[in-house]
């Protein structure tokens, strides 16, 4: 294997379309895991602005360790309460500001704010708590010299176009967070989860949604919104939609029913941690070549775990989107620790040409992948 070389070859497994099973899965805004994950991708973002206000460019710094620790409550028709607040700690490395700011404020106010912006309600009922420390000095030093080289040996991935599921996956997760769909379901929370499976031609998606107490009166009442957004979403997307699989259609009372005070699960049902949900691309995709690199609350100018990711669905799209002769590519990168960000190890694209691979269609898919790093180095 030749460093730099940048492989193209052709797809290895059949076309997703023609595979009779396909399985595609999306965590809500409100899911734990999420929000673990958009918390810490604020606090970094937050302190690469800090460091670069202080010191005019960037420093070592990665906040992408998170534990969400779910609360108490007691849930009830009509409205119940939250009996302990669930609590948000945020952990990682970063350089000694040298009182220029301080982490922890920078830290908790990003994360703060996410959630505030994030949550139609509840937001108020998660502490937020930051366990930040000075990293190593080997690591430090990545950030010295004027050449951006890799904080990490990892690897990205990622691909395109998105598989009718895939979309239909994402639409769904956009009308299940939107505030159109509260105004007509008041009783919707935000912690969702959405199981996408295909078989052959036929759509099937399983939701997970948390209601809110405050809204709902009885188990009939329940039901009944449950069953009318089922209905709606499987209008809308021609699929066939079910919704909180483990209710006890007996119940008649708040026991047995996916019932929240917040629409959260985080209150009392459930915990979360950085790199257990979507993808860079808003999706869980394990039929699909994927990184399980936890991109969120990593340093955006030196860590690849974050770039790579992001880079290997850019090119993936350029690829298709610029030379027409390609249907469906995937892209994996490999970083070395210490190597110039863009030269990456090993790059590997495959494709799916409309008729063959040649080698003139190898080198437009190489053009792609060159200037795509060459941003890299420019920026």
């Amino acid at each position: 294997m030749r460093p730099g070389e940048i492989l193209v070859e052709a797809a290895a497994r059949p076309p997703l379309p023609k595979r009779r099973l396909e399985i595609c899965e999306h965590k809500g805004a409100g899911h734990p895991d999420t929000l673990t994950d958009g918390a810490c991708e604020a606090a970094a973002a937050a302190l690469a602005g800090a460091y670069r206000q202080a010191f005019g460019g960037p420093m070592h710094f990665n906040v992408d360790k998170g534990l969400l620790v779910a609360g108490r409550s007691a849930p009830r028709f009509g409205g119940g309460e939250v009996l302990e607040p669930a609590k948000l700690v945020i952990c990682g490395r970063a350089a000694e500001p040298n009182g220029r700011f301080e982490i922890a404020k920078v830290v908790t106010e990003a994360a703060r704010g996410y959630l505030d912006r994030t949550l139609h309600r509840g937001a108020g009922n998660i502490r937020v708590e930051c366990e930040v420390r000075r990293g190593s000095r080997s690591l430090e030093a990545v950030y010295d010299g004027a050449h951006r080289t890799a904080n990490d040996t990892s690897f990205g991935a990622g691909f395109w176009p998105f598989s009718q599921l895939e979309r239909t996956v994402l639409d769904a997760a956009a009308v299940l967070h939107s505030r159109e769909l509260r105004a007509r379901y008041p009783a919707a929370g935000d912690d969702f989860k959405i199981m996408g499976v295909r078989r052959d031609r036929e759509i099937g998606l399983t939701v997970a949604l948390a209601m809110v107490d405050g809204d709902i009166r009885s188990a009939a009442q329940y039901f009944e919104t449950k069953h009318a957004l089922a209905r709606d979403l499987a209008d809308r997307f021609g699929a066939a939609v079910v919704i909180n699989t483990l209710d006890d259609p007996e119940a008649a009372d708040e026991s047995g029913l996916y019932l929240t005070v917040t629409g959260l699960s985080a209150e009392m049902g459930d915990d979360g941690q950085v790199g257990r949900g979507n993808r860079v691309n808003g999706l869980i995709t394990p039929g699909r070549p994927m990184s399980l690199e936890a991109a969120a609350g990593k340093n955006p100018a030196r860590h690849v775990g974050k770039i790579y990711n992001v880079l290997a669905n850019e090119i993936a799209r350029g690829v298709c989107e610029e030379v027409p002769e390609v249907l469906a590519a995937s892209v994996q990168l490999v970083s070395q620790i210490g190597r110039p960000i863009a030269e990456p190890w090993a790059v590997s694209v495959e494709v799916l040409p409309r008729a063959r691979l040649t080698s003139a269609l190898r080198e437009a898919v190489r053009g792609v992948v060159a200037r795509n790093l060459e941003g890299l180095r420019a920026s």
